[in-house]
């Protein structure tokens, strides 16, 4: 994925329309959290069994489309606060990394705090 190219697409999109006066990263983090709610919907009542929604299943392109906008303005969020996001996300696997070593963590679903 070249998330400076997806960058560059959602930008555009949003400047065609003047939506860049509501792009706050206080106002993207909020419509983030709306879409995740809305993610949140699909999964809310159905079996632990039932959430491995399959590709030709009824819920899937609402599941497929809920995580598509939530990955869009979490990359408009990183735009604007020129966050790069690979690196964000390489640094934190090293920080994860170091709080839940293997022999500690495998197996249990514990907080590094409790470990």
């Amino acid at each position: 994925m070249n998330i400076k190219k997806i960058q560059d697409k959602i930008a555009k999109f949003a400047n065609e329309r003047d939506w860049e006066q509501f792009h706050s990263p206080k106002n993207l983090a909020m419509a983030l959290t709306s879409e995740a709610g809305e993610l949140n919907e699909i999964f809310q009542w159905i079996t632990e069994d039932a959430s491995f929604i399959k590709k030709n299943s009824p819920e899937y392109d609402q599941v497929k489309h809920e995580l598509a906008d939530i990955l869009i303005y979490l990359i408009r969020i990183a735009d604007k606060l020129d966050v790069e996001l690979e690196e964000a996300v390489l640094e934190k696997i090293k920080i994860n990394t170091d709080k839940y070593p293997i022999k500690l963590a495998k197996g249990n679903a514990k907080k590094y705090d409790t470990l």
